[in-house]
């Protein structure tokens, strides 16, 4: 094996490959990162029994032939190489890396203990990779970080022929996007359960640019004359995510989800509409004060919000943001890390509808920064609507321009309140 890459495409491959090896791993031989030279290129790859990552890089090859090396210390040796073409020759149980002026030799894994990597499930169908991408990021933070409940640790993808909807809760908060979905056969009806940190690991390595394919094995016996992710069984097995020359397996999470659309309410007596940036820098302030899971408290007044938090006998915080409000229960308080969650969730969504609507003639106000232009507005523009019945009762995040769909809003954030006593 013997073949020359550029650095920077070594080390992007070699990023994206060393994300999915585990920290852990059972056996030595599965952190290896195996290395496969031939005619059309390079690829790198990994698989633990859980997650399997591949990547072909464009390379020119000398000689073919395939090494499994260790896989964490090849990422940080790409990550300290010059700026130079990284040339790499196999010989016996060796591998020598030369790049410039630096040399290294990695002792080779036994290749023959390593398995073989799954083969891709038929594929479901595609979807914007920067949407998907913006979705995931404003769902992932509700999903739960506790094992026990391997459930509720999940992103739920929620198939209904042209639409899909990725729904997280940890059972304090539930968040739910739903975006345009291109399916591979007309009338699909698909649900999986991902773990959040593949999907988070989706949205943040793959490319934003162009599309991805997601492909799993949906339930066969699904009726489908229920209402999705609410009735329908969830896939198993295994799913595919695929984009330019990335792939990415997962095995699924087994169990039901909760019937989440039923749990969004669409009656609420009080209402405010906030702008965004102000508010989301105002309880990020007052948290600061706030003690170790102490509520923020927002009260109400026609015209504008007191948002305070105190530190009891060390320190009070309280500021005044404009807002627009009508209902009788003016008083409202939530735990402050999951209600900025739930405000820059919110306000996330516009990032991908200013990228994916960009020359389009869209209304600036509505528009977030998408990265590539001045004429953005800039994250957080725009406004919040924030809905509740009463200060016991969840209360629903949305943003008041986001489209709509059969009169529901794109992103929906319900937060269940934190009961405080009344200060005297």
């Amino acid at each position: 094996m013997k073949f020359t890459v550029a650095r920077d495409a070594l080390g992007d491959a070699v990023a994206f490959i060393s994300r999915a090896l585990p920290s852990r791993p059972v056996v030595p031989v599965l952190s290896g990162m195996l290395v496969e030279a031939a005619a059309d290129g390079l690829t790198l790859s990994c698989f633990d029994y859980e997650v399997s990552a591949r990547v072909r890089v464009d390379a020119e090859v000398s000689a073919t032939g395939s090494a499994l090396v260790p896989g964490r210390l090849l990422a940080e040796i790409t990550r300290s190489l010059p700026d130079r073409p990284a040339e790499f020759a196999g010989d016996g149980d060796m591998v020598s890396l030369r790049c410039g002026q630096a040399e290294f030799g990695l002792v080779c894994l036994p290749m023959q203990d390593y398995p073989a990597l799954p083969d891709s499930p038929a594929p479901v169908g595609t979807m914007d990779a920067a949407v998907l991408a913006t979705a995931v990021g404003q769902v992932a933070a509700a999903a739960s970080r506790d094992d026990t409940l391997p459930m509720l640790t999940a992103i739920c993808l929620d198939i209904t022929d042209d639409v899909i909807a990725l729904a997280a809760t940890d059972r304090y908060r539930l968040a739910a996007r739903e975006a345009s979905f291109s399916p591979a056969a007309p009338g699909i009806r698909a649900l999986a359960l991902v773990p959040a940190k593949i999907m988070v690991d989706v949205a943040r390595t793959f490319p934003q640019a162009g599309s991805v394919s997601l492909a799993f094995e949906p339930d066969r016996e699904a009726s489908g004359g229920q209402a999705p992710c609410d009735r329908s069984r969830p896939a198993d097995g295994l799913i595919c995510f695929e984009a330019g020359d990335r792939r990415l397996t997962a095995r699924l999470i087994a169990g039901e989800f909760i019937r989440y659309r039923s749990r969004f309410g669409s009656d609420f007596a009080c209402q405010a509409e906030l702008p965004a940036a102000p508010v989301i820098e105002a309880v990020r302030r007052a948290a600061l004060v706030a003690e170790r899971a102490g509520p923020v408290r927002l009260s109400f007044r026609a015209d504008h919000v007191v948002i305070e938090a105190h530190a009891e006998g060390r320190a009070r915080a309280a500021e005044s943001v404009a807002a627009d409000f009508s209902g009788d229960q003016p008083v409202i308080s939530f735990n402050p890390v999951y209600l900025l969650d739930g405000l820059t969730a919110a306000a996330a969504g516009t990032v991908a509808a200013a990228a994916g609507e960009a020359g389009a003639g869209e209304d600036e106000e509505s528009r977030g920064d998408g990265g590539g232009g001045g004429n953005e507005a800039p994250p957080g523009a725009g406004r919040i609507r924030l809905q509740f019945n009463s200060a016991a009762k969840p209360a629903l995040i949305t943003w008041t321009t986001d489209e709509e769909r059969d009169g529901v809003p794109a992103f929906r954030y319900l937060l269940v309140p934190l009961r405080v006593p009344e200060r005297t």
